[in-house]
């Protein structure tokens, strides 16, 4: 049985949640009055954004679908799309061992941006359009230099979503929502900074008009709108393939294309999430709050992106990706039932951060850390590791633990030496970057942009030999790092006796871990 239109009466009995809405219908009114285009085919456009309108619909909330764009990995379209009649099988991975598939037939169109441009210019121009959304990765978002970039040919994603502002405003200026739903920090201004930087070297050039730019920062007719976003969507898994194969799907295969994005009609998600949106829609918007997403001012969705991403699940991400690295851990599952771990990370998260937790007042950061320890991290589903999740921390930890101590800080207490778990993480990181395991043998460091300045400063290392510590000064008193210079606080020589702890001998790291948990 193939992934198609025709086989979802087939697919309803063998238990699978399909679409309550008449698809052709829908479809045919969405290419005649498309209101929302979404830029960016991966797996968690189509694991949540497209899942939510698929439930509108469900619902009789909306008539319309989406239509999504890809301009950076074209074979998404061809490989995940076409072949399938633009439906997706999203399966959700309970903690429970529960397991929901559901076939999602919201995406009217899937469009690729080099062979689609027309149509895509269409539906950016037509009045009824409400919504532009985009998960394009925070690398997405860097224009580096502006003045390279054409009008004829653009060729990063902001460019090309500036040369579309630009038809939209040549007919008729309509208002439309810029909405970034990309996990990075005041998404909405990064946006808008990166389409007004190209659309003013185009000015510059005589390219677009004065009235361009006004409009473009006229939030009345475009706004920049700030999100927080947050659903763990790993790649596909050969795992949830084979239980689809075996209900008699064929043709899901996970291939890689030339871009090396993991493709298949296919994709798995934890069962937790959350969307909040600055509710700033000037052309309208559906009634998203009806499942789930919290709309609201930007200085609320501010405090709640700062509540997930400086307390209650970023930092205890990070932590788990080092010591889990250190600690030969394979999954972020598995490390949940290490029981020096997860006291780490709950005293990381309930006793150092929820202090000084940013409150967003229309949500409970204690129930969100409750779900994040309870539900999501131990999830044996939801295949992620520790080498993913410690990928570029050295950028991570300045927002996930520095914000934390700047919060003190603020609040008048400079001496910080109270702390305990948090110095541990950026001795920890240290101790990571000697790619020298508890164990005593060695492992495989993963990505980072700072790897070659930081591992100069364990050149050398070897595990129970003396160690200067003072050479880990660059670090640890450097804010870009670690957020605030850690020796004017009282953590800076905290750090490097933890790491002198660490480095004793095969076994000390989880010594020293137990060692300064509360009891």
């Amino acid at each position: 049985m193939k992934l198609s239109l025709q086989s979802l009466p087939a697919l309803k009995e063998k238990g699978y949640i399909v679409p309550a809405f008449d698809v052709p219908a829908v479809r045919q009114r969405t290419k005649a009055a498309p209101r929302w285009i979404h830029f960016g085919a991966g797996n968690i456009f189509r694991a949540f954004p497209a899942v939510l309108v698929q439930r509108l619909l469900d619902a009789g909330e909306t008539d319309t679908g989406l239509c999504v764009a890809e301009c950076y990995d074209e074979e998404i379209i061809d490989k995940g799309f076409a072949p399938f009649d633009n439906l997706t099988v999203a399966v959700s991975l309970k903690h429970d061992g529960g397991v929901d598939k559901r076939v999602v037939a919201s995406v009217a169109e899937a469009l690729a941006y080099s062979r689609d441009f027309r149509r895509i210019e269409e539906i950016m121009t037509a009045d009824s359009l409400q919504i532009v959304s985009m998960t394009i990765t925070e690398k997405g978002y860097a224009v580096k230099e502006p003045d390279s970039e054409t009008m004829e040919a653009p060729a990063s994603i902001i460019a090309k979503l500036c040369k579309l502002l630009y038809a939209r405003f040549l007919q008729g200026a309509h208002p439309v929502a810029m909405a970034s739903l990309d996990n990075c920090s005041h998404n909405g201004d990064l946006l808008r900074a990166g389409i007004l930087a190209v659309a003013e070297s185009w000015r510059q050039k005589a390219a677009v008009t004065d009235e361009f730019l006004r409009y473009l920062r006229d939030s009345a007719r475009v706004s920049f709108t700030w999100s927080m976003i947050d659903k763990i969507t790993p790649r596909p898994s050969p795992e949830v393939l084979s239980m689809l194969e075996a209900d008699g799907l064929d043709g899901l295969e996970i291939t890689e294309t030339i871009n090396h994005t993991f493709v298949s009609a296919m994709v798995n998600a934890e069962e937790c999430e959350y969307l909040a949106i600055e509710d700033d829609f000037p052309n309208g918007r559906p009634p998203l709050e009806r499942t789930g997403v919290i709309f609201s001012a930007r200085e609320t969705v501010d405090k709640i992106e700062k509540m997930k991403v400086c307390t209650c699940l970023n930092p205890l991400h990070t932590a788990l990706g080092i010591f889990g690295c250190l600690l030969g851990y394979a999954k972020i599952s598995e490390e949940m039932k290490d029981e020096t771990l997860v006291g780490m990370i709950r005293e990381i998260g309930y006793t150092e951060g929820m202090p000084v937790v940013a409150d967003p007042g229309v949500m409970s950061a204690e129930a969100f850390i409750d779900e994040v320890l309870e539900k999501r991290f131990p999830n044996p589903f939801v295949p992620d590791t520790p080498q993913r999740i410690v990928c570029d921390t050295s950028k991570k930890l300045p927002v996930r633990f520095g914000e934390t101590l700047k919060a003190y800080v603020a609040r008048g207490e400079k001496d910080l030496s109270f702390l305990k778990m948090i110095p541990l993480v950026f001795a920890g990181y240290a101790r990571y970057l000697t790619a020298i395991g508890d164990d005593g043998k060695p492992f495989a460091l993963s990505p980072d942009p700072n790897s070659e300045e930081l591992l100069k400063l364990v050149a050398g290392y070897e595990l129970g030999r003396p160690f200067n510590t003072g050479r880990l000064r660059p670090l640890l008193e450097n804010p870009e790092f670690c957020g605030v210079n850690l020796y004017e606080h009282g953590l800076g020589k905290k750090a490097e006796a933890y790491f002198t702890e660490m480095n004793a001998g095969a076994g000390s790291i989880r010594k020293t871990i137990e060692k300064y948990m509360e009891r």
